[in-house]
């Protein structure tokens, strides 16, 4: 799923080329090539499928030159990830009836790739024995309020050990503030939505179309002419006319045969310039620089990126963030960044 525009990543981010199509990590790589490398030896590119918005089509192309361009589906515009999921469900459905899928936002960032692939295949095996939604939850290691936590009920009877983490879903909880967040840690049993989740096409299918017929009625129209050359004229006539909706509140809010799949392999979801402070090398003074040009001076608990040609020296800075792009340059406090959404407007 590689559609959003990450506007809290301004002005490294932009919606002409948002963070999942950038290095952020200054490792050579943008965030959706990690993303599909990490795939790599569980589903072999040849499988691989990206939901895009039509703007990005050359980008995803470039970057990822492997993957199909037939597999590349373009959405005319944004409507959340429930009608992106359906969309690509009913596509390999057409096909193959059978398909297990795995669903990933394109823009996370996971540090351990070898218990990921792990983590997937046993989710894998699991939705491939029994009619099921099974989603990831990462344990928590703080009292986050910046990610919605998934609240399981006791351990599923599993003939297979490996599997006998996997429980059932009791509910899915929103953001929640401090003192909540906290309760949970208290409480136990609740873990960080990532976002991330496994069923086999013909359970996508049946349950869209029973939990959101007004969803599966848009591409009752389209399926006629999928795998055809009017395919896009379809999709762009009818897309917009999905309900605009999280595959959460659609479905897994819904569902009764929902399962989560606790699981510790370094995730994030890169939301924040905070989130990304926490996932880079740091110095002495606890600032974190992406750039090969900078020069800190009497600084501390900073995050910098720029451009890696830019001569950079900054001075007597505690708790910054600074970032330039395309001749956008922002400076400020990393406990105001929650209003960086509304400075680039």
């Amino acid at each position: 799923m590689a559609g959003g525009v990450g506007s809290r990543f301004w002005p490294m981010s932009t919606p002409e080329k948002p963070k999942q199509f950038i290095d952020v990590l200054g490792i050579g790589k943008s965030l959706i090539q990690l993303t599909v490398e990490r795939f790599d030896t569980v589903i072999p590119v040849e499988n691989v499928w990206i939901v895009t918005s039509e703007r990005y089509k050359s980008i995803v192309r470039e970057q990822l030159p492997g993957v199909p361009e037939t597999q590349i589906l373009l959405e005319p515009c944004m409507r959340n990830t429930a009608p992106c999921i359906e969309y690509v469900s009913r596509k390999i459905y057409a096909k193959n009836p059978e398909a297990n899928l795995v669903f990933s936002p394109a823009d996370h960032i996971v540090l351990d790739v070898d218990t990921f692939r792990e983590v997937i295949k046993n989710s894998l095996e699991f939705t491939e024995k029994r009619e099921a939604i099974l989603t990831l939850g990462m344990m928590p290691t703080r009292p986050e309020t910046g990610y919605g936590y998934i609240k399981s009920y006791g351990c599923q009877q599993s003939t297979d050990n490996r599997q006998q983490s996997i429980f059932k879903v009791e509910a899915f909880k929103e953001k929640p503030n401090l003192e909540t967040a906290k309760s949970y840690l208290a409480d136990g049993g609740y873990y960080w939505n990532a976002g991330i989740f496994i069923w086999n096409a013909k359970m996508v299918v049946n349950t869209i179309a029973t939990l959101v017929p007004d969803l599966a009625t848009v591409f009752d129209k389209i399926e006629p002419y999928f795998y055809t050359e009017q395919e896009q004229n379809y999709i762009n006539q009818f897309f917009p006319t999905c309900p605009n909706i999280s595959i959460d509140y659609a479905v897994m809010e819904k569902a009764k045969d929902v399962f989560v799949y606790p699981a510790n392999f370094g995730w994030s979801d890169l939301g924040t310039w905070g989130s990304l402070y926490t996932h880079l090398q740091q110095d002495e003074n606890n600032n974190a620089v992406v750039g090969q040009n900078v020069n800190m001076v009497d600084c501390k608990n900073c995050i910098v990126h720029t451009p890696s040609e830019r001569k950079v020296v900054i001075q007597g800075l505690d708790n910054y963030i600074i970032a330039e792009s395309d001749n956008t340059l922002l400076i400020c406090k990393k406990e105001e960044e929650q209003h960086i959404k509304d400075w680039q407007k």
